[in-house]
C-alpha cells in the first residue's frame, strides 16, 4: 500500500465533507436495541456452582491458551479474588463474606457479551461487532491497539497483551462463537458438572430464570442479572444473595453503553469520524516511508555487491598475473639449472676420456 501526503489529505478533506453534511441526521441517531431475534445466551445459576473451576480448564482448552502456573485442581487460586487477563478468559471466585446453603457463594466471570456493546462503541476501527447468535467478535487484523474497549466496558472484561512485542491482542472470552456456529455448545458449557450454566435461546433462558424464581423464591433474589442491564446481556445470572455481594454491580441502570455516549458523542461527529481515515492515513505514509527506505537500502546493497565484486575480479586478475610471472620466472631458472647440470656433465665426461687417454699413452700395457 502506497498513499502520499497529498492523496491523505485529500482524503482527510473528502471525510470531513461528508461528516459535516451528516452530523445532524447523526446526532438525532439512536434507539434502544432489544436484541437480535433468536440470538443465544448463557444463563449461570449461581446456587448450583460449587467452584470446580472445569469450565476455566475447557475454555482454556478450545482457545489454545497456555497451562497456569496452578493446575486447574489447585483450588487453592480461589483464596484470592481474580479476573480475567490475557490468558484465562473466564474465572471462578469464591466468596466466603456471603453463603448459600451453609457453604460459600461461587460466580463465573466472562465476557457478558451484550446486547448494544459498549465496547463495539467506543471502538474506532470497529474491531468488535455483535453478531446475531448472541457473541461479541473481535476482529484482531483491524483492532490498532487503542484500548478503548478496556476504558468502556463497564464490567472490566477485555484485557490487553502487554507482553507480546509484536502484535499484541486485546483478549476475552468469545462464547465460544466458533463452536455454536457448529452446533456445538460452550465448553464452559458442556463441561459443567452441575448444569450450573445453561446454553438456550436469550428469551427462552429469561423464562427459565422467572420460573426458577417463582418456584423458589426463597433460593434466588429476585431478578435476572443482565437481562436489562446495560441495555441487556446475553449472560444472565441467577444469585441466592444479592449481586453486589459477589462482586457485581447494581449502579448500571437499564441504559446500553452506546445510548449513553451518543449525546456526547454527537457533538463531537468530526472527531469520531475522522479518526479511522487519520489512523488509515498514517498506517498508509508509515508503509510507504517504509518501502521507500527497503527500496534505497536494496540499491546500497547492489551497489556495494557490484564494487565487491569488481574488486574482487581486480584482485583475481593480479593474483593470476603474478603467478604467470612468477612461472615464467622459475621456468627460466630451471632452464638455466638445467643447462649448467648439462654442460658440467659433459665438462666433468670429457676430462675423464681425456685423463684415460693420457694414462693409455704413458702405461700401452695398461
Amino acid at each position: 500500500m502506497s498513499i502520499s501526503r497529498r492523496k491523505f489529505l485529500g482524503w482527510m478533506g473528502a471525510v470531513a465533507a461528508g461528516i459535516g453534511a451528516s452530523s445532524s441526521k447523526t446526532a438525532n441517531a439512536g434507539g434502544h436495541f432489544t436484541g437480535y431475534p433468536d440470538s443465544m445466551g448463557v444463563l449461570h445459576d449461581m446456587s448450583l456452582c460449587v467452584g470446580c473451576r472445569l469450565c476455566e480448564e475447557a475454555c482454556n482448552k478450545v482457545n489454545d491458551l497456555p497451562q497456569p502456573d496452578k493446575p486447574f485442581t489447585d483450588l487453592t487460586v480461589l483464596d484470592e479474588k481474580r479476573r480475567t487477563t490475557p490468558t484465562s478468559h473466564t474465572v471462578v471466585n469464591r466468596y466466603d463474606n456471603v453463603e448459600y446453603n451453609g457453604k460459600p457463594v461461587f460466580r463465573k466471570m466472562q465476557c457478558n457479551h451484550c446486547l448494544e456493546p459498549s465496547c463495539a462503541s467506543a471502538c474506532m476501527v470497529a474491531a468488535f461487532k455483535k453478531s446475531p447468535e448472541g457473541a461479541v467478535k473481535y476482529d484482531p487484523t483491524v483492532c490498532v491497539g487503542c484500548r478503548y474497549c478496556m476504558i468502556a466496558c463497564p464490567f472490566e472484561i477485555p484485557t490487553y497483551e502487554y507482553n507480546e512485542n509484536l502484535v499484541p491482542l486485546v483478549q476475552k472470552c468469545t462464547m465460544c462463537a466458533p463452536r455454536i456456529e457448529k452446533g456445538e455448545l460452550p465448553a464452559c458449557v458442556e463441561v459443567c458438572p452441575k448444569e450450573a450454566l445453561i446454553f438456550h435461546k436469550r428469551d427462552d433462558l429469561i423464562k427459565i430464570a422467572r420460573e426458577r424464581i417463582r418456584k423458589y423464591p426463597d433460593r434466588y433474589v429476585d431478578h435476572i442479572y443482565g437481562e436489562h442491564e446495560m441495555g441487556g446481556t446475553s449472560w444472565l445470572y441467577l444469585s441466592p444473595v444479592p449481586f453486589h455481594e459477589v462482586g457485581m454491580r447494581e449502579d448500571l441502570g437499564v441504559t446500553s453503553g452506546p445510548e449513553l455516549a451518543h449525546g456526547s458523542l454527537g457533538l463531537v461527529p468530526m472527531i469520531v469520524g475522522l479518526w479511522p481515515a487519520f489512523l488509515l492515513g498514517m498506517k498508509g505514509m508509515s508503509l510507504r516511508r517504509e518501502k521507500v527506505a527497503t527500496k534505497e537500502k536494496a540499491e546500497a546493497v547492489a551497489i556495494a555487491v557490484a564494487k565487491a565484486n569488481a574488486e574482487g575480479d581486480e584482485k583475481v586478475k593480479k593474483a593470476k598475473e603474478f603467478a604467470e610471472k612468477q612461472k615464467e620466472i622459475l621456468l627460466v631458472k630451471a632452464k638455466t639449472e638445467q643447462e649448467k647440470a648439462v654442460k658440467k656433465a659433459l665438462e666433468e665426461a670429457a676430462e675423464s676420456e681425456s685423463k684415460t687417454e693420457t694414462k693409455i699413452e704413458e702405461d700401452p700395457d695398461a
